[in-house]
């Protein structure tokens, strides 16, 4: 047998979202290394700066690089009648699976081999099966890793060190699959996989950011995606195929220039469908929100993963839940706010947080609402506009000075300490801490790869109107004079919280461009410092 020892490097996303980034192979045949080669491969979605930090692959690369239609078929030839071997082979195969499937390319499917549990069964004094130190441990030298070619050549030296130790206790390739395979039990039902000849013809879908529906032959909805390359992503669907992929008989889809506006426009179009095929709106971040219901005559700071419905205050998003309830906590302190749950008991004497002057006690029962909602409204007005951590600080060095001028310099210390510790937190938060009903704005958006934008008027954190910049140029200066004017709604729908926290966390975790629209601001000028569209706007003026 001759066997291809393979790695792959991948953007870091987890199932769906998991692109290939780079291809490296090795042959091996008779014990020894024979023909090499590497490829980076281009993708849909930008890289985050980690995995360009932890890779080496920055977004430059890429972007410059074949397309998986390029670099799979050469890959698919070298795998024919040969074995595949992979660190982790599972993680490698379902990685260019998913990547043939998307290009539309036939999975060749050669039996594959796992070093990781050769290692386990032939070195079983090997502590650690990473690539790196599995093959330390065998005395074989590694200088680089995390690239696709190097991590490819270290798998097939660790092979060929254990590939003695295999043949002694496998006669065949059977022997061996079985030996070295999965002890996982198979699922009860797999779901088979569609020849390709029974499913929708998606030949005509684009390589653009959009929206795709998948229907059945009454052209009901079966189920709504998005993607930023809306062709390959119908494809994978068909990789692990879901309960409705056998009824789709046909699919159409509504393009965007912008991931955001596929994010917007899939969150309508499934609240307004209800397609059996999406079981709901999944969460795809990590970001969560500092709410206050205003439902209760004494509201508390409490930390949720979506805003809150209803008459409530909605600060952020905040990435990570640990710092977001830690800052609840300075903040309630700081205030005096109740450290409670949403339920009042009253008490004949303080709670303990009462009794350290951290709390006003309303559970006592004799606490004017109104004098407990001056504090709350004093403590959410922090974060009504993009400078509410720079006023917080500011408002508690006022504090730290004039207890300091009193001569109550314990106090100052207790508020110097807990500034400090504010400060920290509002630094590793990403100081992105503000109301996301807090004023109107204008964003845009662009296409991953043309010099294509879309235009958004978000009003409280949700979508008011947008499209196409293009189309938009001629009103956007009347259109931002209305969107200023227009109140700001005071109500959080529970059908559109999904939407707040689409556009919310957009604004925190990708690279944004947006503008405070107030009367008076001139998004004109905005507009075409970031776009260049300078004719269209001088025509809009």
């Amino acid at each position: 047998m001759e066997f291809l020892a393979v790695d792959t490097e991948t953007n870091g996303r987890a199932g769906d979202l998991c692109e290939l980034t780079e291809v490296g192979w090795v042959l091996v045949g008779g014990g020894e290394l024979h023909d090499q080669g590497t490829s980076l491969v281009r993708v849909e979605r930008p890289l985050s700066r980690g995995i360009q930090r932890f890779t080496g692959i920055t977004q430059a690369m890429v972007d410059d690089a074949p397309p998986p239609e390029e670099v799979l078929p050469a890959v698919a030839e070298r795998l024919r009648r040969r074995v595949l071997v992979a660190h982790n082979a599972s993680f490698d195969r379902r990685v260019l699976k998913q990547a043939f499937e998307r290009a539309g390319i036939d999975w060749p499917d050669p039996p594959v081999l796992c070093t990781v549990a050769m290692g386990r069964r032939f070195a079983p004094l090997a502590r650690q099966r990473k690539l790196a130190l599995l093959a330390e441990s065998l005395g074989i030298q590694v200088d680089e890793t995390h690239r696709a070619l190097p991590d490819a050549v270290t798998c097939a030296r660790i092979f060929c060190a254990l590939f003695p130790k295999l043949c002694a206790n496998a006669a065949s390739l059977g022997d061996a699959l079985r030996l070295l395979g999965p002890r996982r039990r198979p699922a009860a039902n797999p779901q088979r996989r569609i020849p390709r000849e029974q499913r929708p013809d998606l030949s005509k879908l684009p390589d653009d950011p959009g929206v795709y529906v998948f229907r059945n032959e009454a052209g009901q909805p079966l189920y709504v995606g998005k993607s930023v390359a809306v062709k390959s992503r119908a494809r994978a669907h068909f990789c692990q195929p879901g309960e409705w992929t056998g009824h789709a008989e046909v699919v159409d889809y509504l393009p965007t220039n912008s991931e955001l506006g596929a994010l917007v426009l899939e969150n309508r179009l499934i609240k307004e469908w209800k397609p059996t095929g999406n079981r709901a709106l999944k969460r795809t971040d990590r970001w969560v929100y500092l709410v206050c219901r205003l439902d209760i005559p004494f509201p508390v700071l409490e930390v949720a993963g979506e805003p809150a419905a209803g008459r409530a205050v909605n600060i952020g998003p905040v990435k990570g839940r640990a710092g977001c309830q830690e800052l609840a906590d300075q903040l309630t302190s700081l205030f005096g706010l109740r450290h409670c749950g949403r339920k009042l008991t009253l008490r004949e004497h303080p709670s303990l947080y009462g009794q350290m002057g951290r709390c006003v006690s309303p559970c006592l029962g004799d606490l004017d609402p109104n004098a407990y909602r001056r504090r709350l409204d004093e403590a959410l007005g922090m974060f009504d506009g993009s400078d509410g951590p720079e006023r917080l600080l500011a408002r508690m060095d006022a504090e730290m000075q004039a207890a300091a001028a009193e001569r109550r310099y314990e106090r100052a210390a207790v508020l110097r300490d807990r500034r400090e510790r504010i400060a920290d937190l509002l630094g590793r938060l990403g100081g992105l801490v503000r109301a996301v009903h807090a004023g109107s704005r204008a964003l845009l958006a662009k296409h991953p790869v043309k010099a294509e934008w879309d235009l958004f008027w978000v009003a409280g954190g949700r979508v008011v109107e947008w499209g196409p910049l293009a189309e938009r140029l001629p009103t956007l200066v009347a259109d931002a004079e209305r969107v200023a004017a227009a109140p700001t709604p005071p109500v959080v729908k529970p059908e559109g919280v999904h939407e707040v926290r689409i556009v919310s966390s957009w604004l925190a975790g990708d690279e944004a461009w947006e503008c405070e629209v107030a009367p008076g601001a001139d998004v004109a000028a905005w507009v075409e410092q970031v776009t260049g569209a300078g004719a269209g706007l001088q025509a809009a003026a």
